[in-house]
């Protein structure tokens, strides 16, 4: 096929041999086939912000850190400067993630690099040889539907043990290759430690793939390992051989009434006091 003008400088540097075909077109990017010497790779090509249809990024953004201040105020300040900026780092995520995960031993795509806004990756194929399909785009028995998501969930808890999230997890993140499951596309993927909505995104992610799987294992329905997963990391008993049920003991201390009508109370007597320690103020 032609060349696409977002590949052409990769093809001039000579990281990129041949462009075979465009693989899949979504939301955030455009992947193509590509040829790497005697290796068939992936090249995922962000499109341009405005063209983007990601909602509410400023909330996976929240605790990601610029170590350059210049392009830090930038940022904050949303210059033109700041906007190229806050494009590049939201782009580099991806790969930053991938190297990361990949050691953490996360099945994801292998990163072979970034260069201008191109994410050059492993191709991951199915048991013929063809591009491995979305997990959304297979019929499951029983028994993979199980086994496929409790595959799952143990990458989710890597993944939070390495100190990721990912953030927009479904059916239609994950490939299954020869081998199965591999999670894609964390461009948006959070820092568990440092971001305000991780409990509940770590959640949604579980909670979403469950979801998926219960059509086909109906036992799945009633589960709850997203808040599981969580509880364990909370009390930092969290690690990749823990022992998961999908079940969250029932909170059974009794409540305290009592306290809670005191605490009432004393907000209640401090308040009419400053009433009244108003009403004499005026009255001088």
């Amino acid at each position: 096929m032609r060349t696409p003008k977002s590949l052409e400088a990769l093809v001039h540097e000579g990281l990129i041999d041949a462009v075979l075909r465009q693989l899949m077109s979504g939301k955030e990017a455009t992947v193509y086939v590509v040829r790497c010497g005697d290796e068939i790779r992936c090249a995922k090509v962000y499109k341009d912000a405005n063209k983007r249809n990601f909602r509410q990024a400023a909330l996976y953004q929240e605790g990601r850190k610029t170590k350059n201040s210049r392009k830090a105020r930038a940022m904050e300040k949303g210059t033109r400067y700041g906007r190229k900026a806050q494009e590049e780092a939201w782009q580099s995520v991806e790969v930053d993630t991938l190297y990361r995960l990949s050691a953490a031993g996360v099945r994801v795509p292998r990163p072979y690099g970034f260069f201008q806004g191109v994410v050059l990756m492993e191709f991951l194929t199915d048991a013929d040889g063809n591009a491995a399909p979305r997990l959304n785009d297979l019929v499951l028995t029983q028994e993979q539907a199980l086994d496929y998501h409790a595959t799952l969930m143990r990458e989710i808890v890597r993944m939070l043990c390495a100190g990721v999230i990912h953030g927009d997890l479904s059916e239609y993140n994950v490939l299954v290759d020869r081998y199965g499951p591999v999670i894609i596309d964390l461009p948006q993927a959070v820092n568990a430690a440092g971001n305000n909505n991780a409990a509940s995104m770590l959640q949604r992610d579980a909670d979403n793939l469950t979801t998926y799987f219960s059509r086909f294992a109906p036992t799945l329905a009633s589960t709850q390992f997203g808040k599981e997963i969580w509880s364990h990391y909370e009390r930092a008993a969290l690690h990749e051989e823990v022992a998961l049920t999908g079940h969250v003991p029932a909170i059974t201390r009794i409540a305290d009434v009592a306290g809670v009508m005191r605490e009432i109370s004393d907000v209640r007597a401090e308040h009419e006091a400053r009433l009244r320690y108003k009403a004499e103020l005026e009255e001088r």
